[in-house]
């Protein structure tokens, strides 16, 4: 059964911590749906209502257009090892630019100053409603290690040829709608 609660607390944050990998859904009224997995290394809950987590380059921008134009963001987390359960936060987010102040300012809050090569932008979910569901029917698996495939891309790009790469494919989603990755402000 779904059980709705108002924000994350500390058992859900444990059960976020555990895991290996969420997934974020986007859309606009007009989009295609988008749903792309991510590491949970890169997440981070900074609030009982707001979590970021550090975009890192890849082959679309869908999330950072679709935040843009509508604001609607789902990211689900579902256990595949251990006690079943999925979970849901929904809300309202944004992309945080590369760059800024705000994103240099969360960046050395949140991750001590790092930053993995070809990270993009932060995106930012203000929660208005965290759901799980009992993930009976999500199948188990081993967690054998993390890829290292995207860090060997961005590296063998350089600073210059991911910074090229974003202007050819990170500007647009792919149903036109605008970015803003570089926009400025």
């Amino acid at each position: 059964m779904a059980k709705p609660f108002e924000s994350i607390d500390a058992r859900l944050k444990d059960f976020i911590g555990r895991q290996h990998i969420f997934f974020t859904a986007s859309a606009t009224v007009d989009s295609r749906v988008n749903i792309s997995p991510r590491e949970t290394g890169c997440l981070r809950v900074i609030h009982a209502n707001t979590v970021v987590y550090l975009d890192r380059t890849g082959s679309g921008n869908e999330t950072a257009a679709h935040l843009r134009a509508d604001g609607r963001l789902t990211i689900m987390f579902c256990a595949v090892e251990g006690p079943p359960m999925i979970l849901r936060l929904y809300g309202r987010g944004r992309a945080i630019r590369r760059g800024s102040s705000e994103y240099e300012n969360i960046l050395t809050s949140h991750y001590g100053g790092s930053e993995p090569s070809g990270a993009r932008q932060v995106i930012w979910l203000d929660v208005d409603l965290v759901q799980t569901s009992c993930g009976f029917g999500v199948p188990l698996f081993d967690h054998k290690t993390e890829r290292s495939s995207l860090d060997q891309w961005t590296d063998s790009k350089g600073p210059d040829g991911i910074e090229i790469y974003r202007r050819e494919k990170n500007t647009s989603s792919m149903d036109g709608l605008p970015t803003g990755i570089f926009d400025e402000g």
